[in-house]
C-alpha cells in the first residue's frame, strides 16, 4: 500500500467522526433546559409552516455548539449551510452566500463575533427582513439596489458573545447559553462514544476519563481515543489502570490540568510569589502567546478556583499554593503588571 493511501482503516476512522455527532435532540447528551428549548422552537415552527426564529449559540468551545446548529437542520428537514466569522470580512462575502441561499436553509456561522463591521451591518436587514441592499457604482453615480431574500434560519455560534453588539445580539429570536458537563453527563457522552469505537470500557475507568475532562465533551471524547490508543498498544483492556496510565502520559492529571496549566499556576506561584501578574508577563514566561492563555487556560483555572483576574494582574489563590505543596506568602509585592492585565 503506498503511502498516499491510508486504506480502510483511515476510512473507518472518517466514518467514526460523522458517527460520533448525535443526529437528533433526543441522542444529544446534556444542555436539557437548551434542548427543551430548541424542541418547542422547532416544533412551533413547523406547526406554522415556516423557518424557525434565527438561533445564537453561546457557550465556551467543545460544548456542542455545531452539533446543535447541525440538528437544528436535520429536525427542521431542511439543508444546512456553514461558515464561519473570519472567512467572512467584506460585505460582498456575505452577500454572496445569503443570495444563494434556498428557501428554509439553515445557515449556520460559526465565532460569529469575528465578522467584519460591513458584514454584520448587512446581516442586520437580512435577518429582520430577508432584504439586502447591493450597493452598485461607486461616487456621485452610486445607487442601492434592494434584493429580496429567500427565507432563512440563521444559527450564529460564539464563544465571546459580550463581543456582538447589541443590534446583531437582539435580532435572534432565540439565544440559548451553553454550560459545562457535569461529570455524569461526560460518563453518557463517552459511554455513547466508546459504543461507536466497539471500545469496551469498565463504568470505574469512564468515570475516571469524565472527572479529567474539565467539564467539555470534546475533550472527553480526544482523552477516550488516547485511552483506546493506549489499550490497543499495550495489549491490555481500557479499565481505571489503563486510563490513569495513559493519561498521566499525556500529562493530564485528576483535576483535567494539562502541561500547561500547571506550567502557568507554577509561574504564577514560584516566580512571582504568586502574584499580581500581568498577562503579557505570563505569557512570555510560559513561552505561549497571550490569546491562549485568556481563552484557553485562565477560564479553566478560574472556574476551579485555582486562579483570580484582579485590576493589578494574575493572582494564584490559596487552593493553588496548596496543589503546589507550599504555603500562601502574603501579598504585598508591588504589581507585576503591564497591558493588558
Amino acid at each position: 500500500m503506498s503511502a498516499v493511501d491510508p486504506g480502510p482503516q483511515s476510512d473507518a476512522e472518517l466514518a467514526f467522526e460523522g458517527a460520533l455527532r448525535p443526529k437528533s435532540l433526543s441522542e444529544f447528551v446534556g444542555q436539557a433546559n437548551v434542548r427543551k428549548q430548541l424542541q418547542v422552537l422547532l416544533q412551533a415552527a413547523a406547526m406554522q409552516h415556516r423557518t424557525p426564529d434565527h438561533i445564537l449559540l453561546a457557550g465556551p468551545p467543545g460544548l456542542g455548539k455545531t452539533t446543535l446548529a447541525m440538528i437544528v437542520a436535520e429536525e427542521s428537514n431542511r439543508p444546512l449551510r456553514m461558515s464561519s466569522g473570519p472567512a467572512i470580512q467584506h460585505a460582498g462575502d456575505l452577500a454572496a452566500v445569503l443570495s444563494s441561499l434556498t428557501p428554509g436553509e439553515v445557515l449556520f456561522i460559526d465565532e460569529i463575533h469575528r465578522m467584519a463591521r460591513p458584514a454584520e451591518e448587512m446581516l442586520y436587514l437580512a435577518m429582520e427582513d430577508f432584504r439586502i441592499d447591493i450597493m452598485v457604482g461607486k461616487g456621485a453615480g452610486a445607487t442601492s439596489i434592494p434584493l429580496d431574500l429567500a427565507p432563512f434560519t440563521l444559527v450564529g455560534a460564539t464563544t465571546r458573545s459580550g463581543l456582538l453588539p447589541n443590534p446583531l445580539r437582539d435580532r435572534f429570536g432565540f439565544t440559548a447559553n451553553l454550560e459545562f458537563y457535569a461529570t455524569h453527563e461526560l460518563e453518557q457522552v463517552l459511554l455513547r462514544a466508546a459504543t461507536l469505537l466497539d471500545l469496551q470500557v469498565q463504568p470505574p475507568a469512564l468515570r475516571e476519563i469524565a472527572s479529567r475532562s474539565r467539564g467539555t465533551p470534546r475533550i472527553a471524547n480526544r482523552l477516550l481515543r488516547r485511552v483506546r490508543d493506549w489499550a490497543l498498544v499495550h495489549g491490555g483492556i481500557a479499565d481505571n489502570a489503563a486510563v490513569q496510565a495513559a493519561l498521566d502520559l499525556y500529562d493530564v492529571d485528576e483535576d483535567g490540568l494539562d502541561r500547561l496549566d500547571r506550567a502557568v499556576l507554577g509561574a504564577i506561584i514560584e516566580r512571582f510569589d504568586g502574584g499580581p501578574v500581568g498577562l503579557s508577563t505570563l505569557a512570555a514566561s510560559v513561552g505561549e502567546e497571550q490569546d491562549t492563555i485568556e481563552s484557553v487556560v485562565e477560564p479553566f483555572l478560574v472556574r476551579m478556583g485555582l486562579l483570580s483576574r484582579t485590576p493589578r494582574g494574575r493572582i494564584a489563590t490559596s487552593t493553588a499554593w496548596r496543589r503546589f505543596g507550599k504555603t500562601p506568602t502574603a501579598p504585598g509585592a508591588p504589581a507585576l503588571f503591564d497591558e493588558p492585565v
